[in-house]
Order: C-alpha cells, then structure tokens, then sequence
C-alpha cells in the first residue's frame, strides 16, 4: 500500500500543497488533472526522487525516507515522463537493467534474470525488437521498452509519469489492461499520470484529480469524473455520460458551436 500524509513541496512558490493520498496494495491508482497542476512533482516525491518540505509518505507501512536505495530498487518501478538514454543499449540489454538492484550488473546476469527479461519483453510486445538499439527506436517503442524495464525490477509499487503519452490508441489500450491485470494477478500496486480522461474512467480502481497542487477531487471515476468537477478544473465545456458498453463514465469535448 502507498500512503502519503499533508505532503507540501515548493521550489520558489508552493507546487504540492496538503495533498494526502492512500493507493491500497493491488490496485490502479491514476493521476489526472491540467499542466502544471504538480502532478510529476508529486510523483517524484513518492518515488523519492524529491524530498517533500513538510509530511510523511509510507511504502508497506514503512517510512519512505526511511528505506534504502537498493531495498527502492527492488520496491518500486518508476518511469520518468523523459528519459535520458546514456549508452546505445539493446532493448534486451536495457530492460535487463531492472534486474541490476538484485545483481552486479552486466555480465553477472543468472539465468534466472535473463529469462525474466525475455517474459517481460513478451508481456510487454516488446519482443519484437530486442536487438534493436534503444536510441533507434520510435518514442512509442521506447516508451513500452522502459515499462518493460519498471517491470523487470519486479516492484511491489509501479510509479508512472504519462506511460501512454506516445503510444497509438491500440497500445494504449494494452498498456492499461496489462497494467490492471498485473494488479489483478501479482497484486502489484500501480499509481499513473495520464491526461487519457476515457481510459482512466474503464480502468482505473481510483482516481485523483490535482488543481494548482492540491487534491480536489479523490474517488472511484465515478465519483471523480463529474461534469461539474471537470468542468471546474479544466475550464472547458464537457458532456459526461456512461459508456454504453462498459457503464463506465465517459467524457466528450463540447465544441462552440454545439
């Protein structure tokens, strides 16, 4: 379970303000709201790339700050919005990288761990291309590459900033449905930043929504995804229904002249 307690973070001017948060083990978590709303920022914090000014964050019921970098390694999964890719790696050779926090690095792989890369890499339909260098591959591709990465690790919590962001709908789609069936299966506690407002509301267990660094709205889509709630927070004239098929709620872009 991921618990976060009156976390408050500023550079100059306050970014996360009194943002409280529970994601309980086994579940999707999702993160939504405008740019600069301070949702990377509160990512960071809970992936402890950022240490907040004031409130207490728990892994497990164990104080966050309080964990060591190996033990984080093997806890959580984090992918950044951007990632810097240092050296011209394979993508096997780059998802094999997870397994670093339980190894010495390259060359000292068991067989074990090369084998749970070449699973992730099929999980992941990223199997196709592990030859391939990391830095030829198309955003899309690449972004799929550092889920595979994050899910080597094998985390009990799997932190995600916009996973989705240069996929294709069809992608898309897969990435969240293996990402609920990972909650559903491993138990694995997932906790993701998305601006795909109809993707959250079919898949998600929970969502929060951030205004100007605070959390405004917190809740099933159900609860969360109301018209006037998005309308309040987005500024923006919107239609909520129920996805015919799904039940779940469903949110359309009302252009001016309707």
């Amino acid at each position: 379970m991921l618990k976060a307690e009156n976390l408050y973070f500023s550079y100059k001017n306050p970014v996360i303000e009194d943002v409280s948060l529970t994601i309980e083990q086994g579940s999707l978590g999702v993160l939504i709201g405008p740019n600069g709303s301070g949702k990377s920022t509160l990512m960071k914090m809970l992936a402890k790339l950022l240490i907040p000014n004031k409130g207490k964050i728990f892994l497990a019921n164990q104080l966050l700050k309080n964990i060591s970098q190996r033990q984080l390694a093997q806890q959580i999964g984090y992918v950044a919005q951007e990632t810097k890719i240092e050296f011209p790696l394979s993508a096997f050779e780059f998802v094999l990288q997870g397994r670093f926090a339980y190894g010495q690095g390259f060359g000292f792989e068991q067989d074990k761990d090369l084998q749970l890369a070449h699973k992730i890499m099929q999980l992941t339909a990223t199997d196709s291309f592990v030859e391939r260098r990391i830095n030829a591959l198309s955003g899309g591709e690449r972004q799929r590459v550092f889920l595979a990465r994050a899910l080597a690790q094998e985390p009990k919590l799997l932190l995600l900033d916009e996973p989705t962001a240069n996929l294709d709908i069809s992608h898309q789609v897969a990435t969240f449905k293996l990402l609920r069936e990972l909650t559903r299966q491993q138990n694995l506690t997932v906790l993701l930043i998305t601006h795909e407002l109809n993707l959250a509301a079919e898949f998600a267990d929970k969502i929060l929504l951030l205004k100007k660094g605070r959390v405004f709205s917190q809740g099933s889509p159900k609860q969360v995804l109301v018209q006037s709630v998005l309308e309040s927070v987005f500024e923006t004239h919107l239609l909520i229904d129920n996805n015919p098929k799904s039940g779940a709620p469903r949110v359309t872009i009302v252009g001016q002249n309707c």
